[in-house]
């Protein structure tokens, strides 16, 4: 069984959550301003979930937002934090919608669409630039195994046809025994 009221509150706590946070790590506060606040949980429970929602697939505040809520209220409370974090994204993915259907024919969204589509593509190549940094260039210079990895990843994606996660714990399984058993 449920309380009702807990569950109001859960929607509204993780409401705020979705509006004023911008997704993943800047949620952690908020949310444990919000479960400390009506008793919900303790820090380390708190730790616990951030600790869990970070190895789960999916979002981090979509996840918190799930363990959170079923510790306070069960499965109902869950979705009721769900639906609350969830609330701000999809209005404004409805009002969007609204506005590119009525707006789409318009030469002046036209001409918007053509300078941001530039601009995704800047940022996406920006984001693997960051990424491949991070991933492929050591102190000494191009990591030659992560490269292969990453060959071996396209290879098994492409041509095998395996599962994204499949290849995931493949290229674990792979950095683990080079990096980790042969040193390299």
């Amino acid at each position: 069984m449920f309380d009702v009221l807990t569950v109001l509150q859960l929607y509204w706590s993780f409401l705020k959550i979705g509006i004023t946070s911008f997704g993943g790590m800047s949620m952690i506060p908020l949310i444990t301003s919000e479960m400390m606040g009506h008793g919900w949980m303790e820090a380390s429970e708190i730790s616990d979930i951030v600790a869990i929602a970070e190895m789960t697939p999916g979002p981090l505040g979509l996840n918190c937002a799930t363990f959170a809520g079923l510790k306070a209220a069960g499965i109902v409370g869950a979705c009721a934090a769900n639906l609350g974090v969830l609330t701000p994204s999809f209005t404004l993915a409805i009002l969007a919608a609204i506005f590119f259907a009525k707006f789409k024919e318009s030469t002046i969204m036209q001409r918007i669409l053509v300078g941001v589509r530039p601009s995704c593509i800047a940022m996406v190549i920006g984001v693997i630039f960051t990424l491949s940094m991070s991933n492929y260039v050591t102190d000494a210079g191009i990591s030659p195994v992560a490269v292969i990895i990453s060959i071996v990843d396209i290879a098994l994606l492409r041509f095998a046809k395996l599962g994204i996660p499949t290849v995931i714990i493949i290229s674990a399984v792979i950095g683990i025994v080079v990096y980790g058993v042969a040193g390299f």
